[in-house]
């Protein structure tokens, strides 16, 4: 007899319908699962079989064949295991139950309890886009399921729990749809910013970069505060909104690095991978592709420190999400995926190999050579997609010793959401739905939303000639003025802001 059960694979961050086939016949005992199935899906026999026996029915001993259509389509991992076994069981007589409108994943133990599964919030989307009308899934990601509205979610404890429900038997009341949004405020374990001393110029550039998602580089010594600077970073970043989070956890998800207590995000991601990272960690890949520190950090904040380390071949790979796509590709022989990847760049590197060139008091040890090649393996194209330049010089001792506290994160974020919620709402009145951030503008936008007047323009054709800047500098400055205006709550591009804006490109020219 042939049974069919709808599934769900992940190609990328999209769900792709599964059909699993199960035929059971007369021959054998012979237990087979055909489609392109990958050694996890091929182990779900023995798993499949012993569910099936404690859980209290009886697994056929006759040729059963299992195939996972479109044969075309790698299949990987455990999400098989339970649609597998109910198929079995309605193939063999022991269960009568409609599924036409019904989608199951899900992964067994041995004793019949059904397990987390990763890329649910993904299958749930495909479910939804499919018309179906029942998602089944793993208890443990029914809250995750449940974010996407129209789809009638059930959480599946174990597979007599499932098939005591199909037969109704003991009815399983269905998850609680609907999303209830809290974002939080900063994300956990952020360094506030009133225990960094001094460096009120970097804060100040820290502030901007936030409030419009410029990347930024700090260049300084050792000792002077860029990574504690950067870790207090995200006390000041905006809140998520509603639809940001929903990227944002499709890609942990897909990842499988939602936290057990979070179905949906609700803090920016701050990635900060070590400079040993490979390649595929970095951009995404492997020969099942996977995203990569640069996905993960979408919407949130990547931070490079000791940015030089960092392998040449990463690094130039990343000039493509950082100019306009916001995306990564991978290619590979069975075909090609894309990635999400907008996130702001944010950067710290030591001036030479010792550290302590041009500090005002130690002696730097490296010759000029040392100092020309160490600061050339960023290459200029990947500096001129850095919107803000700053130096970090080291922090004198009466601020290191002194009583008083800086600015609080609180305060900082304040204006950063004031200025964030300009932007949306002038690209909402303009119909422009696409664009979260000023950083996020493409030439049409900034000259729709970036006007000059005669002074401002001077001043750029003074600085375009003296600093011998790109037109893709040139775009950045009045997108980083449009943010410092935001933020002073100016309507128009003053002079002041783009004089402030321009000077924080001078590092990328010298």
């Amino acid at each position: 007899m042939l049974a069919q059960v709808l599934s769900c694979a992940v190609l990328g961050l999209d769900g792709v319908p599964v059909q699993v086939q199960v035929d059971v016949t007369d021959g054998g005992p012979f237990f087979i699962v055909v489609g392109l199935p990958d050694a996890s899906v091929n182990e779900s026999r023995e798993r499949v079989r012993a569910a099936i026996k404690n859980s209290g029915h009886f697994f056929p001993l006759k040729r059963i064949t299992v195939n996972l259509a479109p044969g075309d389509l790698r299949k990987e991992g455990p999400a098989y295991d339970l649609p597998m076994a109910i198929g079995l069981l309605q193939a063999s007589d022991q269960l009568t139950a409609d599924l036409s409108d019904a989608m199951i994943i899900g992964e067994l133990s041995l004793d019949g309890t059904v397990r987390h599964t990763n890329g649910v919030l993904s299958m749930a989307m495909q479910a939804q886009a499919a018309g179906l009308k029942r998602l089944f899934v793993p208890a443990s990601d029914a809250p995750e399921a449940a974010l996407i509205s129209g789809l009638d979610v059930y959480p599946i404890e174990s597979l007599f729990a499932l098939y005591a429900h199909l037969q109704g038997l003991q009815p399983i009341a269905p998850q609680r749809t609907g999303l209830d949004f809290q974002p939080d405020s900063t994300a956990p374990n952020a360094c506030d910013f009133q225990e960094v001393r001094g460096q009120e110029h970097v804060k100040r550039a820290l502030e901007i970069a936030a409030a419009g998602a410029h990347n930024l580089i700090m260049t300084g010594p050792p000792g002077a505060g860029k990574t504690l600077l950067a870790r207090a970073f995200p006390s000041i970043l905006p809140q998520l909104t509603l639809n940001e989070a929903l990227e944002v956890t499709r890609i942990y998800s897909v990842a499988d690095m939602l936290p057990n207590d979070m179905p949906l995000m609700r803090y920016r991601p701050f990635r900060a991978p070590h400079h040993t990272i490979s390649h595929a960690g970095l951009v995404g890949g492997g020969r099942w592709p996977r995203p990569g520190e640069i996905s993960l950090a979408h919407r949130g904040v990547l931070f490079l420190d000791e940015l030089p380390e960092f392998d040449a071949r990463s690094l130039e790979a990343m000039r493509q999400p950082l100019e306009g796509e916001r995306i990564v590709s991978i290619s590979r022989a069975q075909g090609s995926l894309t990635f999400p990847a907008n996130f702001l760049l944010l950067a710290a590197m030591n001036p030479c190999p010792c550290g302590y060139y041009g500090h005002p008091t130690k002696e730097c040890t490296c010759a000029s050579a040392q100092i020309v090649r160490y600061q050339k393996k960023i290459s200029g194209p990947l500096l001129d997609r850095i919107d803000i330049h700053i130096t970090v010089p080291p922090v004198e001792y009466e601020k290191l010793s002194g009583d008083r506290l800086g600015e609080p994160s609180a305060k900082i974020q304040a204006r950063v959401e004031k200025a964030r919620g300009k932007q949306r709402g002038r690209f909402e009145k303009a119909g422009v739905t696409n664009l979260q951030a000023n950083a996020d503008m493409g030439p049409a936008e900034v000259r729709q939303f970036c006007e000059l007047d005669d002074a401002g323009k001077q001043l750029m054709r003074a600085a375009m000639k003296q600093m011998n800047m790109s037109a893709r500098a040139f775009h950045r400055i009045l997108k980083l003025a449009r943010t410092i205006a935001d933020l002073a709550e100016c309507e128009k591009i003053g002079t002041h802001h783009l004089a402030e804006a321009v000077q924080y490109r001078s590092r990328s020219q010298e």
